[in-house]
């Protein structure tokens, strides 16, 4: 497997967020529990978008609606989107320093949130707490490690 088509990885990684996102916790915990898997599919949208991308963003979303259980297809719909921004943008937000691919991860997770949002009251299902916002800004705040940990290889070689 070549460094240019980092599949493996990326399906590794992918696997783990998942777990990470679906594994139990306390009820205070959970409140802050990152996105790890949009997290992970923003990073190969932007380190590999020919890899990961839309069609990536849109599986890890179906996974995320069989686990999460909302409408079908209500995360795929808004990962795909986000994916694509990403993977249009992707040498942009590479040429930017941590921090502010950071807020640019705050700004695409907040779109992400809020699609998810007017998805859910176009549907009829009950809107969640405003706790769900929280979510946002740990996955900014674990932007620059998830992303110093998934291009650990790059870096190396």
């Amino acid at each position: 497997m070549s460094s240019g088509e980092p599949r493996g990885r990326m399906l590794f990684s992918a696997l783990v967020a998942l777990v990470l996102t679906v594994l139990p916790l306390p009820s205070y915990l959970d409140i802050a529990r990152p996105p790890f898997l949009i997290v992970a599919v923003l990073y190969w949208s932007m380190a590999a978008p020919r890899a990961g991308g839309v069609g990536f963003g849109w599986f890890a979303g179906l996974i995320l609606d069989v686990f999460q259980g909302p409408v079908l297809g209500e995360h795929a719909l808004a990962l795909a989107a986000v994916a694509y921004i990403f993977c249009r943008e992707h040498q942009k937000i590479r040429s930017k320093p941590g921090f502010q691919q950071s807020l640019i991860v705050l700004a695409a997770l907040a779109f992400y949130e809020g699609f998810l949002f007017l998805m859910d009251a176009y549907s009829g299902h009950p809107l969640m707490s405003p706790y769900r916002w929280i979510h946002i800004l740990t996955g900014a705040l674990i932007w620059a490690p998830v992303a110093a940990l998934l291009g650990y290889r790059e870096r190396r070689s």
